[in-house]
């Protein structure tokens, strides 16, 4: 596979000549100086390097990748499937606005360095819900905002006037978070509106919201704590059971107790006892509880462990057993793009490249056919039970560059728009809205199917890949499978090449090894007497205490098993010293250098044999192909590479 090596992205040559054809079909100078300059730093082999080597090789691969397409192998449903899942993941970074993505990346950290301690008023109405009841849910929340600015209490207000069902046990208190908590625009608000003020009113799709920003600090991190918990059954009271037996335990733990074998034998959150008490990390306003949050960070050091504190769900001990500080950017970049895309965030992405294309790509809409289309709609959409008439004039509705998309697309589209529940009314003024929905869907499929045609180096990677696949398909048809079945002919191939895998002198012994010299002397006696060798450990390993090491086995001259200055003689040795080990061998017997057999080098000779095998299967293919060289072209092509 050398030609897929590196997908690094290489400018073109401005000169583009004939190289060779294979029946007629050209390959330019161009892909081979590319392909040629991708490849150059990664190939090991100095010969593959020379040019004149590497345009046989480049022939060799473009004649086996005509043999993959006359046997038909790009028709494959395997081939077709991953080629387009392929094609997919790769054309993902084209439709990433750079230059957005890192704005956001970067917002979202300086977020994160901050917590931000919030209450909120929430008026619900649905995204999709009518102008009316929109501007009803407004007005509500306009009011609302203005009772809050003008001094009344925001507690209250939010017991009062909140839809959101907490409010009444929380007063509207979120309590701490920081970026990627919360919905995009509720966070924006968070994050822009002063400590001790409250905020301009934000639509999410959950409806109106006001904030009141009650306090603002650094960022905790994560931290990991164990706990040992005893259940309260009366959590508003002081149960004086659950007290006593959290307070011995903690009186065990001061009497030097593990705290991890307490855990198991105690305590009663069953998720975590089997692990010494060990919870997930967390950061603020991630567990239900800001009682056990605030003990948890209160611990100074690692291996600290709190006072027995209660919480709404019992007693509990806590150990602190690391914290987790804010990665730099750098490291927590892959992630926070991870995050930016599956957040509400990733809208901005989408509206910049709807932009983008727009100015990119002439359109035109035919207004007539337009109005035609937006009468066929009725108010059944609203119900979901709007279906788009069998008979209606199937024209162009909308051209993009040169391409036609008909009015069937469009009410196709209409009609599985139902599903996001749209409440915009009028119908006219719903048509219009999902026009501009199709047309920003056109715009980006037309982009797709454009991609090799507006980033050359986009359709290079594509053409490596698409023919790297067939040739996959193809090596394994062809010679892979064949060399590891074909077993007279690996037989054969092996008794003619046998001399080229030998093995070097090789001893059959035992070597023991300590760095005591009475030890080994022990030993040494031992060999002599034929003790196996794990009978001379057992003799000699006593009190856990390892004083000898054995290795028996046959071992090549040279090999790192053997101590380099042993003689190659049969019998016990006598005690000899290499560094701080001292050694004695039992020589069984010496084996003279001789050919491997073909199980002991059956790797190497496979992968041989399948080079051979392709080998003379190009010198196959080049009969069945005409491949000609132009001899100038390469001439240039050379005089530009060096």
């Amino acid at each position: 596979m050398l030609f897929l090596i590196s997908y690094a992205n290489i400018a073109q040559n401005n000169t583009r000549e004939v190289l060779f054809s294979i029946n007629d079909k050209p390959y330019y100078t161009d892909e081979f100086a590319r392909i040629y300059k991708k490849n150059l730093d990664l190939v090991k082999d100095d010969t593959q390097k020379d040019l004149n080597q590497y345009l046989d090789l480049f022939v060799g691969y473009k004649l086996k990748v005509n043999k993959a397409y006359k046997l038909g192998l790009q028709n494959g449903a395997q081939y077709q499937n991953e080629l387009k899942s392929y094609r997919s993941q790769l054309a993902k970074n084209y439709f990433n606005d750079t230059k957005i993505t890192q704005e956001l990346i970067e917002e979202g950290y300086n977020r994160l360095q901050k917590e931000v301690r919030a209450s909120h008023i929430l008026i619900l109405v649905d995204e999709n819900a009518t102008a009316e009841d929109t501007l009803k849910a407004y007005k509500k929340i306009e009011d609302i905002r203005k009772k809050a600015v003008a001094g009344e209490n925001f507690d209250d207000l939010a017991v009062q006037f909140s839809e959101d069902p907490s409010a009444k046990e929380n007063k509207g208190d979120l309590g701490y978070f920081s970026a990627f908590r919360m919905v995009y625009p509720f966070e924006t608000a968070a994050f822009n509106t002063p400590k001790g003020e409250i905020s301009k009113i934000i639509r999410t799709r959950f409806g109106y919201h006001i904030l009141k920003i009650n306090d603002v600090r650094a960022n905790r991190g994560e931290i990991t704590v164990a706990h040992i918990m005893i259940l309260s059954p009366k959590p508003e009271d002081v149960d004086k059971d659950s007290k006593r037996i959290i307070e011995d335990i903690y009186k065990k733990l001061q009497q030097g107790e593990k705290f991890e074998d307490l855990a198991k034998q105690f305590s009663e959150d069953k998720s975590s006892s089997s692990k010494g008490g060990v919870l997930n990390k967390f950061g603020s306003g991630q567990l239900s509880s800001e009682e056990f949050e605030n003990m948890a960070f209160a611990l100074k050091n690692v291996g600290d462990v709190s006072a027995p504190f209660q919480s709404q769900f019992g007693w509990h001990i806590i150990k602190l057993i690391e914290k987790h500080p804010i990665k730099s950017l750098d490291e927590m970049k892959p992630e926070l793009e991870t995050k930016v895309g599956k957040d509400d965030r990733s809208k901005k992405i989408t509206a910049s490249l709807n932009e983008k294309l727009r100015k990119k790509y002439t359109h035109k809409r035919d207004n007539k056919q337009f109005a035609a289309m937006s009468k066929l709609v009725t108010n059944d959409f609203y119900d979901g039970k709007w279906k788009a008439p069998e008979t209606f004039n199937n024209t162009t509705l909308l051209t993009i560059n040169s391409k036609k998309i008909d009015n069937k697309a469009f009410l196709d589209f209409v009609e599985k728009q139902q599903k996001s529940g749209l409440k915009t009314k009028p119908v006219a003024k719903l048509t219009e809205e999902l026009y501009e929905k199709f047309l920003d869907d056109q715009l980006t499929a037309y982009y797709d199917e454009n991609l090799e045609n507006d980033f050359p180096e986009f359709a290079n990677v594509m053409e490596e890949y698409r023919d790297g696949l067939l040739l996959f398909d193809l090596m394994e048809k062809e010679i892979w499978d064949r060399a590891k079945t074909d077993t007279l002919g690996l037989k054969s191939f092996y008794d003619q090449h046998k001399m080229e895998h030998m093995w070097k002198k090789r001893v059959e012994v035992t070597v023991a090894s300590s760095t005591k010299e009475d030890m080994i002397k022990k030993a040494q006696a031992l060999l002599k007497k034929n003790t196996e060798p794990q009978t001379i450990k057992d003799k000699l390993n006593v009190n856990n205490v390892i004083n000898v090491m054995t290795n028996s086995g046959v071992f090549e001259e040279g090999t790192d098993a053997l101590p380099k200055t042993m003689k190659y003689d049969v019998g016990v040795s006598n005690v000899f010293k290499e560094g701080e080990y001292y050694f004695v061998t039992n020589v069984e017997r010496v084996l003279p250098e001789s050919p491997k057999t073909l199980e002991e080098c059956k790797g190497k000779i496979v992968n041989d044999y399948q080079q051979y095998l392709e080998q003379r299967w190009v010198d196959d293919l080049k009969k069945e192909f005409t491949v000609k060289v132009n001899t100038d072209a390469f001439t240039h092509v050379k005089q530009q590479l060096k």
